[in-house]
């Protein structure tokens, strides 16, 4: 990504922050983790991951992480981890933040305009995928379907 949209994104992060937070609380709770004040002190240090990666997208590669494409989303088989909503919210957040620091570079080319979406993609899904992958490697639902009642669960695994 290009520094000038990397510096108007840095500008805008108070911004970014405040809308994340504020889209995480119009998320409905699926578990007491997935409250948003148990997840908004999180906002901070994926702020800190996102703008580490865009500036220096080599780092990204580097971190033990392979290479997605931009369709890619991180599974969570029993839809219960709380960072899925959290890191929807921040793509949203991201999203918005880098649409508005493009229509105040008039002079970007679309090709670059493109390609600075698809790299804030690459770094959102990266970053998602770890935390989102980490969580689930620890869940006691990870085995079990999405939708799957938790009486059964509780009674099949007792």
């Amino acid at each position: 990504m290009q520094e000038p949209l990397v510096s108007a994104l840095r500008a805008r992060r108070p911004k970014v922050r405040e809308h994340w937070e504020a889209l995480l609380r119009a998320e409905p709770v699926a578990t007491p983790l997935g409250h948003p004040d148990a997840l908004v002190h999180l906002i901070d240090w994926t702020l800190d991951e996102i703008f580490t990666a865009i500036a220096n997208p080599l780092a990204r590669h580097r971190s033990g992480g392979t290479r997605f494409t931009t369709d890619q989303r991180p599974e969570c088989p029993c839809g219960r981890n709380p960072l899925l909503a959290y890191f929807a919210a921040g793509e949203q957040a991201m999203h918005e933040a880098l649409v508005l620091a493009q229509v105040n570079s008039p002079g970007l080319d679309p090709i670059e305009r493109d390609a600075s979406f698809d790299e804030l993609n690459l770094v959102l899904q990266h970053i998602s995928r770890r935390e989102i992958e980490a969580f689930c490697g620890v869940c006691q639902f990870r085995h079990c379907g999405r939708g799957t009642p938790v009486e059964s669960i509780t009674t099949t695994h007792a």
